[in-house]
Formats: structure tokens, C-alpha cells, sequence
């Protein structure tokens, strides 16, 4: 099955065709603030390429999330333009669940990580079972790095961008757990469209097409957990008379 995937949540722009488990093309490069400039020229360039046309495709797949509020909007809103030129089905996959798919063998839990706002991440957990199936242990959240640590038991991967830019801080955290976590290799680190394409296709060939109504994956924290994050930051605060900042407020 020949599927065009991208990938958007990033300020690393990712684009592929796949044949199946085969990338007949594929283009990754940094469009922080430009993927609504480069998206639509890259897809083009890697058909002409290829020598394929969008009616030579049998599938669509896209990140839908967490990640960049732009990235992802220009991400979505292009292939659900696709999908509407062409009637292809379209299989959404979510961001963190995608980037498993770049350790496909791993024997310990994963732990994708994504960066949010200033200090805060996104990350899930999830495990391979013995039938290649992929299990969610612990769904998307987003929080402080204290939390992530606090999600660890016993050996698990980490990878992405999130555990890439904090890696000092969440070994710091870890403390004596520190060598429970094995990094992934580094060609596994980044969200892939070749990632989100291999779990595309396992979506569609299971029929979990996406329907009409399609927005962003944003993951919020739940209100109590919120309350006491507010409450944390403004006892901190009380002493160095600092203005609490708001954990709503995601940057792009």
C-alpha cells in the first residue's frame, strides 16, 4: 500500500512515501515558523521524484499531536485538503505513538518526549507486546520534568527532542535510577514521517480511518493535577516575590 505521511509537530518538518514498509522518498528538514511555505512544495518534490502522482496513492497519514499549535495546523489542514481532492483514507496517528514506531523492537517500556512550553514536556509510555502490537501504558500528558521521572519503573527507553534538550536535568532527577534509562539511538530520536506512515498503515489496514471532523491533538492536564501546579508555583514564588507564570500558555 503506497501512502504519503507527514509529520509536523516539530519545528523539524518530515515528509515520506511508503510502499508498504518501504520509503520510496523522504525529505526531514528544520521549518521552524515555515512549514505552511515548505509542506506543499516538499510533497510535490518527493512525487515528481519518485515518478508517482497523488492518484498513484492508496493512503494518507498525519501527526496530529502534541507538539507545535502551528506545525500541527498546517500539517492537518494540508492533508485534510489532500483527502478531500482525492477521497483518500486518511489515518490520523498521534504524535508520541508514532515516534515509538522508531525503536519497533524495543523489550522495555518507551518514552517518547516532546518539548512544550519553557520547562515542560510532553511524553506517554508505551510497550511493544510479544505480538508487535503496541500497548499504552501511560497516555499523553503534559507537565513538568518531576512528573516524567516519576513515571519510570524499571528500565525504559527514552527518545526525542524533549529528553534531548533536558537530558541533564532528567538524569539529574533520576538519581540512583539514572542507569535504568537507556537513550534510543540517535537515527531513532526524532518524529519521522517514515514513523507516523508505519503506524498509518497499521491504522488503515485495521480500518481506523479518521473522520470528517478532525482538529489537533493539544493535551492539557487534568484540572486537580493543574490546582496543584498552580499551588506548587506560588509557594515558590512568595519568597522571591516572582509573579507565577501561566501553565496554560504553550509556545510554539
Amino acid at each position: 500500500m503506497k501512502i504519503l505521511a507527514v509529520e509536523t509537530a516539530t519545528s523539524c518538518q518530515s515528509v515520506a512515501i511508503l510502499d508498504g514498509a518501504r520509503v520510496v522518498a523522504r525529505s526531514d528538514e528544520e521549518a521552524a515558523g515555515s512549514h505552511a511555505r515548505l509542506l506543499i512544495p516538499t510533497i510535490d518534490r518527493l512525487l515528481k521524484a519518485s515518478g508517482l502522482t497523488l492518484s498513484s496513492l492508496e493512503g494518507l497519514a498525519v501527526s496530529i499531536g502534541p507538539g507545535s499549535f502551528t506545525g500541527l495546523r498546517v500539517g492537518l489542514a494540508t492533508m485534510m485538503g489532500l483527502r478531500a481532492a482525492t477521497g483518500l483514507p486518511l489515518a490520523a496517528v498521534p504524535t508520541l505513538e508514532a515516534m515509538v514506531w522508531n525503536v519497533p523492537r524495543a523489550d522495555v517500556p518507551l518514552c517518547p518526549i516532546l518539548k512544550a512550553r519553557t520547562g515542560e514536556v510532553y511524553w506517554g509510555l508505551y510497550r511493544w507486546t510479544g505480538v508487535g502490537t503496541l500497548q499504552v501504558l501511560e497516555a499523553e500528558r503534559v507537565g513538568p520534568l518531576e512528573l516524567v521521572v516519576q513515571s519510570f519503573v524499571g528500565p525504559t527507553v527514552v527518545l526525542g527532542e524533549g529528553w534531548a534538550a533536558n537530558r541533564n536535568e532528567l538524569r539529574r532527577l533520576l538519581g540512583a535510577r539514572e542507569g535504568e534509562v537507556r537513550e534510543a539511538p540517535g537515527g531513532a530520536m526524532a518524529a519521522s514521517a517514515v514513523s507516523v506512515g508505519l503506524a498509518g498503515l497499521e491504522r488503515l489496514a485495521r480500518g481506523d480511518i479518521a473522520g470528517q471532523g478532525l482538529s489537533p491533538r493539544y493535551v492539557q492536564r487534568a484540572e486537580a493535577e493543574l490546582k496543584r501546579y498552580r499551588h506548587t508555583i506560588a509557594s515558590l514564588a512568595v519568597g522571591d516575590r516572582v509573579a507565577p507564570t501561566n501553565p496554560l500558555e504553550f509556545s510554539d
